[in-house]
């Protein structure tokens, strides 16, 4: 009776085992041809931005160009505020199915790290990278007005009116008020910041000649010099720019060390597969490579600039290594 017993129990072991091995592995298979089938509803792509900057004209318009290729819909959404960390947080927090990514620039991942004394999440290990998309310089204006015709006589008026003259930004801790601080340290000169809320109230303060000079974004940079509305002195890039390649870059007008680059990129969530990282990386590619994304580039003073996951990482991780000391130096931070 007891051999009869424990051979019953054997069976039944067994029995468990084989079911939950079946189950395994058909999870398993449902989870492969779920990859494989990726994506078989609308993606959603979160932007930490408000509609109508640089970051929410390349989204809309390579989501539209995916939206086209891949038969299914790739829907943006702004969720601006608190320096983007808000949709940082959103994406983070989201299922790893490849349905929900961020289109990520410099500010939000390598300034914020440092700006920000506590994140609620970790701005590497949250998220896995899926590639570099366009990367955009900034560029240098002054108003037509002012007595600088070049770097190095803007630098010879900060040092002659140090204490005196101004510049704007965009807001403290953005890519233009550490581009100017920098400029400030290299010129050795007292400059008075004028925080802005946003690119549009600094880019109008430099056209009423409200300051002196502002790192402006490429968009409104390049419509205003055309439109003689503002005079270019550089852009931050370390090649110039073809849609305005007049205009020198830092290095050329003689600063070294001046160069910054607004870069755009695509996150999704930690643990998404490999397989439709891949997928994403693929789709987000075929999309840049079209004349329509080129034209857009072109119209915004960036270039496309599509990568690896792998490279995009080490991107990140080096920008917040650079950016560290320049938010200390700046005295910016938030709690």
């Amino acid at each position: 009776m007891k051999n009869q017993s424990n051979d019953g129990v054997r069976r039944a072991g067994s029995r468990t085992c084989l079911l939950a091995t079946s189950a395994l592995l058909l999870l398993a298979g449902s989870v492969a041809q779920a990859q494989s089938n990726w994506p078989v509803k609308p993606v959603r792509m979160i932007l930490g931005f408000s509609a109508g900057g640089i970051s929410d004209v390349l989204g809309r318009a390579v989501a539209a160009k995916m939206t086209a290729n891949m038969g299914q819909s790739v829907v943006v959404e702004n969720k601006p505020g608190a320096g983007s960390t808000i949709a940082c947080d959103y994406v983070a927090k989201s299922a790893p199915d490849g349905y929900t990514i961020m289109l990520q620039d410099i500010a939000s991942h390598a300034i914020n790290a440092s700006l920000y004394s506590k994140l609620p999440y970790h701005s590497t290990r949250d998220f896995t990278p899926v590639t570099l998309l366009a990367a955009s310089p900034l560029m240098l204006v002054v108003h037509p007005t002012s007595p600088a015709r070049t770097v190095q006589e803007l630098v010879a008026l900060l040092k002659a009116g140090s204490g005196k003259l101004t510049y704007g930004s965009s807001g403290a801790g953005t890519v233009p008020h550490l581009a100017a601080e920098q400029l400030k340290a290299l010129a050795g000169a007292d400059i008075v910041h004028v925080p802005y809320k946003g690119s549009t109230p600094s880019t109008q303060a430099i056209l009423a000649n409200e300051v002196s000079f502002v790192f402006s974004s490429m968009p409104p940079a390049v419509s205003n010099v055309k439109a003689g509305k503002l005079r270019a002195l550089a852009v931050t890039s370390a090649k110039r720019v073809s849609a305005v390649g007049d205009v020198p870059t830092m290095l050329e007008a003689g600063l070294r060390d001046a160069e910054f680059v607004v870069y755009s990129g695509i996150l999704a969530p930690a643990g998404t597969p490999r397989p439709i990282i891949d997928r994403l990386r693929d789709e987000f590619a075929r999309a840049m490579a079209s004349d329509e994304m080129k034209g857009v580039a072109d119209r915004i003073g960036a270039e496309a600039a599509v990568g690896t996951p792998e490279a995009l990482g080490a991107l990140v991780e080096r920008e917040i290594a650079r950016y560290a000391p320049l938010v200390r130096a700046s005295g910016v931070k938030v709690d």
